[in-house]
């Protein structure tokens, strides 16, 4: 029984020499992606340091607590000269902040690399992340924009917790961005969803 024409195997085109290296200079951007590897290496590094300065303070170590009211000292407040629950906040939402911005980090390095360089095969790895599966440049904005608005709010609670340290001009500037990143953020959404599901033009009647 002969093959039918539709049972071809369709042949394989040769991609031309120029074609082929604009393809393979997505490779440029690897370096790029090990770097953020690194940046995410010195996050977790910082983030251990914040944490064993913490539990030394509350364990009462000078040395820790002076660590930690270096890194929450705002100009004009007073120094507590012990653990309060307002310096515990503050750490707190400072460790949360690094987590975040590991979680931007992990974003960008595994969803920028199976997007623009090579795709990694994790279909059947028990890990994959449940976003990586239709992951792509439009969603990976989308998740970004998101993760930024997470940021900008755990800066901006930091800065109501002291509230009264600032000027009106200050919480106003503050506020005002926050509002930008998330109009951004629902900017990009909306014309994210345009493009996925563009609207059918009317039918004549």
């Amino acid at each position: 029984m002969k093959d039918s024409p539709s049972s071809k195997p369709t042949p394989v085109r040769k991609i031309g020499v120029l074609p082929n290296l604009i393809f393979m200079s997505r490779w440029l951007q690897l370096p790029l992606y090990l770097g953020l590897i690194l940046a995410q290496c010195v996050y977790v590094y910082h983030f251990w340091v914040e944490l064993s300065d913490l539990i030394g303070a509350a364990l009462g170590n000078a040395s820790s607590l002076e660590h930690i009211l270096d890194a929450v000292a705002i100009e004009g407040a007073l120094r507590p000269e012990k653990l309060n629950e307002q310096t515990i906040m503050l750490v707190v939402l400072a460790l949360i902040d690094v987590v975040m911005i590991s979680n931007l980090l992990i974003m960008v390095i595994v969803g920028g690399y199976e997007t623009f360089v090579s795709r990694m095969n994790l279909e059947s790895h028990p890990d994959q992340p449940e976003w990586l599966s239709h992951v792509n440049a439009s969603v990976l904005k989308v998740k970004l924009a998101t993760a930024i608005i997470g940021i900008s709010s755990i800066h901006l609670l930091k800065t109501f917790i002291n509230a009264n340290l600032y000027d009106a001009k200050t919480l106003l500037a503050q506020t005002g961005i926050h509002i930008t990143f998330l109009v951004s953020a629902l900017a990009i959404a909306y014309c994210d969803r345009l493009m996925a599901h563009p609207q059918e033009p009317p039918e004549p009647h």
